[in-house]
């Protein structure tokens, strides 16, 4: 039976199985999806044994691999030069695996509504996930960003590489207003370190983004929706990447009607 994985360290908190699983009951499907717990060790390793079996469709990767897939998969689409950062793997149609990254359209999905030319963000973080949130953003034409980061000096070096006009700041910096708030860190996840950020300078029409779904209820969309502001969770990010990476797997696109959104993220939240 064909199957596709999702991979990382830590992996067990991924609800991708829930997901994808429930796509292939709905399409009737035959194949799986499952976790694999991967360390930066083991990495090499597992890809040269996934890519000598058959059966394997590709992974999705999370962290703290996805700057580091590069040095074992092929990059014909220049993913590396661009968002700078992989999170699927999937078999070309030459039989070779290739990488890719479907994070940034997930991260787009949510926000499709939205004119967000020439507003001011900001994202925290400056890893895979930020890499993708800055690259559908400097495609959006955002106005300047500010980016909070433990390490300033990446932020910086991660807006200069975008072409985004901003600042990078510590974590501990008064957060300046914007229109759009976007969470790309860890931070706020089950067994990391909480978010701390006072909201207070935003204004009443802000859009706080969280692409943390592991809790789903995070304590920043929490002080978000005490303000009465906008919020999006990472569910919507989360099934929007994979929806992407379900099609490239399995040769079929998810069910996206309203119905199906709805029930699987009834099971997401279970």
């Amino acid at each position: 039976m064909i199957y596709a994985e999702v991979i990382g360290d830590p992996i067990a908190h991924s609800k991708s199985p829930i997901i994808h699983g429930f796509w292939l009951d709905a399409l009737k499907l035959e194949g799986a999806y499952r976790t694999c717990h991967v360390t930066p060790d083991d990495l090499a390793g597992y890809f040269a044994k996934r890519t000598a079996d058959p059966d394997w469709r590709g992974c999705n990767v999370t962290l703290p691999h996805k700057q580091a897939v590069f040095d074992h998969i092929a990059d014909p689409g220049g993913v590396k030069g661009t968002i700078g950062a992989a999170n699927t793997v999937f078999r070309g149609e030459d039989n070779a695996f290739l990488c890719t990254n479907t994070d940034a359209a997930g991260f787009y999905a949510p926000l499709g509504g939205v004119d967000l030319t020439g507003a001011p963000v900001v994202v925290i973080g400056a890893g895979g996930a930020a890499r993708a949130v800055l690259f559908a953003l400097a495609k959006l034409g955002v106005g300047p960003v500010t980016v909070l980061n433990r390490n300033v000096l990446k932020a910086a070096a991660l807006l200069s590489s975008f072409g985004l006009k901003g600042q990078a700041l510590p974590l501990t910096a008064t957060l300046p207003p914007a229109t759009l708030v976007v969470n790309a860190s860890s931070l706020g996840m089950a067994g990391q370190p909480p978010l701390d950020l006072d909201l207070d300078p935003l204004p009443e029409d802000a859009i706080v983004y969280d692409v943390v779904y592991a809790p789903l209820e995070t304590p920043l969309l929490a002080a978000a929706r005490a303000r009465k502001l906008d919020t999006i969770d990472g569910l919507d990010m989360l099934i929007g990447q994979a929806a992407l990476a379900f099609e490239l797997f399995f040769g079929a696109a998810p069910p996206r009607d309203e119905e199906h959104d709805l029930k699987l993220r009834d099971l997401l939240t279970a």
